[in-house]
């Protein structure tokens, strides 16, 4: 092999090539300018490849390159040599690089060729552009859609918020609201109805509108959801009772669908002040009439007395015909006093109010009292505590509580206890609701209580108005309770009536207190500092304004509430119900079971229940009566919202030291 490669280098044998030209200048030179020219580019081509591959490091088959440049420096250095042997014939190491050139240019050959579909992917300048058109284009559509994004999110925000808004309009809202659909299901149903109608929103959800209508307001055809009309109607609670309510319908369309949104405004407060009122309008139209007629009779009785006195004088020798004039004379004193009490009513007599201290008046009332009631009446007294002052005509106030003594009397007709009472007390706007009449603020309270047979709703209805009685002919005038009515309202005061059959009466006047009252703004601090709950309370309470006005204010104060009609409806919501922490049970109640046989009722259902009582009595009243014990808890009715909240904590502390 050695000696292969000596004798192929070995020139001494061989020619230059310029003798091939005949040495001839002008062709030897054409081909050393051409030759170094095309080796000069040669050598260039290399370099200017080194420098792509080194600068451009993302280069896609830079081997390729650097393999190009390898060919491209041997194919230089051949033309190289081809200058040279033009003088010195070493054509062995020409043909040795051109050999080498050869295998160069067949690797890369060979290596290109299957570069070729992968290099032929690589975008021309044109496709270049075109994809930066297409980029650019899609950044636009881009930047488009991300406002357009931006437009949604910020709609579907603005949506959220009125959503928001809308909810919480309608969940805070005071009336109820119920969307219902064209077959009168119901769909939405507000935390308002829940509170109207008793009903939790999982127990009415798809269920028919209809029924929370009472019977007769209730529309028979399949399409009746088109029959509810805007107006007033009677709904029907869950435990069965009925309220008026104002029903308000409107209709919209809803992705294709009619739906229907029911506005329901409960009318109890109303339809009872305008109760109020309208027996307000007709005792003020009495309380004129006899106002006018007692006028107009106090001036007939002035010439019959006059007369019969000056008769009385001239017959002093006549005894027989004396005994007339004075019988007409006495008549007409007592028809004086009729008359007297008939202004009283009418609000037209003259009243001279001056401050009067409560205590020290029910004290020396006790002591007339005792030597004008029969030896029967036990006669009692209790005082609240502090100064007790009321701005008022004391004649009047004696004679009203006279008046009341006597009527109490006559009510107890084999005995009892008469309890002349007297406090500070308030009233609040949960009381003025239903008696608007009255303004609320702070009262001096004298009350009259006695045990005896007590009176129908029937007659406490009428039981202010002139001439109206139920004793015997000639026992009574019917104008006792109607001149303490006249007097009060007369004094800017108040009077009501709480009675009871077989259980006793109690009659309560509000008077303006001296030296002003409470504050609005400390009323409304006092109720703030009311203490609060979160248990569950059973109300028994037969009376429907009443039982609505106690639901508000125990729900005001936190309480979940559970309502029962009488003392049947509640053990069947307290057997029912295991959620139940409390009983708040009126005493008197119609049905056969009266507040403390609830009690003792419950009290086996649920061992160690707490149980606050209300009734229109005073605990002591009903100690005395044997109607409950010492240790129970009862709110004296009316009450005011502290008074309800602290009774409440009262009745849970007293079960707990029980148990």
């Amino acid at each position: 092999m050695w000696a292969f490669f000596e004798r192929l280098l070995d020139s001494s044998m061989f020619s230059p090539h310029g003798i091939c030209l005949l040495w001839e200048p002008e062709l030897i030179w054409l081909h050393v300018v051409s030759d170094a020219v095309i080796a000069a580019a040669y050598f260039s081509i290399p370099f200017a490849l080194a420098i792509l591959v080194t600068k451009r490091r993302d280069l896609k088959f830079g081997w390729v390159f650097w393999a190009f440049a390898v060919f491209i420096m041997a194919c230089g250095l051949t033309h190289v040599l081809s200058i040279y042997t033009l003088w010195v014939p070493i054509y062995g190491i020409e043909g040795m690089i051109k050999a080498v050139t050869a295998a160069a240019s067949i690797f890369t050959a060979g290596a290109l060729w299957p570069l070729l579909p992968k290099i032929l992917t690589i975008p021309s300048p044109f496709e270049l552009q075109k994809v930066q058109a297409a980029l650019e284009q899609e950044e636009t559509k881009n930047r488009d859609a991300a406002q357009l994004l931006g437009q949604v999110r910020e709609a579907q925000r603005a949506l959220r918020e009125s959503m928001t808004r809308l909810t919480a309009v309608v969940e805070t809202a005071v009336d109820g609201v119920i969307l219902f659909d064209a077959q009168a299901r119901i769909l939405l149903y507000n935390p308002a109805c829940e509170r109207l109608f008793g009903y939790r929103a999982d127990e009415v959800m798809n269920r028919d509108i209809g029924m929370l209508m009472s019977n007769e307001e209730r529309p028979s055809s399949k399409e009746h959801a088109r029959r509810f009309a805007t107006g007033e109607a009677s709904g029907l609670r869950k435990d069965g009772s009925t309220f008026p309510m104002n029903l308000s319908v409107g209709q919209a369309w809803q992705d294709g669908e009619l739906i229907y949104v029911g506005i329901v405004h409960d009318l109890t407060t109303r339809k009872l002040t305008e109760q109020q009122l309208q027996q307000a309008q007709k005792m003020e139209t009495v309380g004129q009439l006899s106002g006018g007629i007692a006028h107009d009779f106090n001036n007939l009785l002035t010439v019959i007395i006059g007369n019969a006195e000056f008769l009385s004088d001239q017959l002093k020798a006549r005894p027989d015909l004396r005994r007339f004039a004075d019988d007409i004379c006495q008549s007409g004193e007592r028809g004086a006093e009729l008359t007297q009490r008939l202004l009283a009513f009418s609000r037209r007599q003259l009243l001279q109010p001056r401050e009067i201290d409560c205590r020290g008046l029910v004290e020396d009332m006790h002591k007339l009292l005792k030597r004008t009631l029969r030896e029967n009446i036990e006669i009692k007294t209790a005082f609240g505590s502090g100064s007790i002052l009321a701005f008022a005509d004391r004649a009047q106030l004696e004679s009203a509580v006279l008046n009341l003594a006597l009527n109490a009397q006559d009510a107890m007709p084999s005995g009892g206890h008469l309890t002349l009472s007297t406090e500070l007390t308030t009233i609040d706007e949960e009381y003025r609701a239903l008696h608007p009449e009255v303004a609320s603020g702070s009262y001096a309270l004298i009350s009259v209580t006695d045990d005896g047979e007590g009176m129908t709703p029937d007659i406490i209805e009428h039981a202010f108005e002139p001439f109206f009685t139920t004793k015997e002919v000639g026992k009574g005038s019917g104008l006792g309770l109607s001149m303490v009515y006249g007097f009060a309202k007369q004094s800017d005061g108040h009077v009501a009536i709480y009675s009871e059959q077989s259980l006793g009466t109690t009659v309560r006047i509000y008077l303006p207190r001296a030296g002003g009252g409470q504050s609005p703004a400390e009323l409304v601090e006092s109720e703030e500092a009311a203490p609060r709950g979160y248990e569950t309370i059973l109300i028994a309470e037969d009376d429907p304004f009443v039982r609505s006005s106690a639901i508000r204010r125990v729900e005001s104060l936190g309480y979940r509430v559970v309502a029962a009609v009488n003392g049947k409806d509640a053990l069947e919501r307290l057997r029912t119900d295991p959620g139940i922490d409390m009983l708040f049970t009126d005493i008197v109640m119609p049905g056969g079971m009266s507040g403390w046989e609830l009690a003792d009722q419950a009290r086996q259902i649920r061992p160690g229940l707490p149980v606050l009582f209300t009734s229109g009595y005073a605990l002591e009243t009903l100690v005395e009566q044997g109607r409950t014990h010492a240790q129970a808890v009862v709110l004296t009715k009316p009450y005011r919202k502290i008074e309800l909240a602290q009774r409440l904590r009262d009745a849970f502390a007293a079960a707990t030291v029980a148990s």
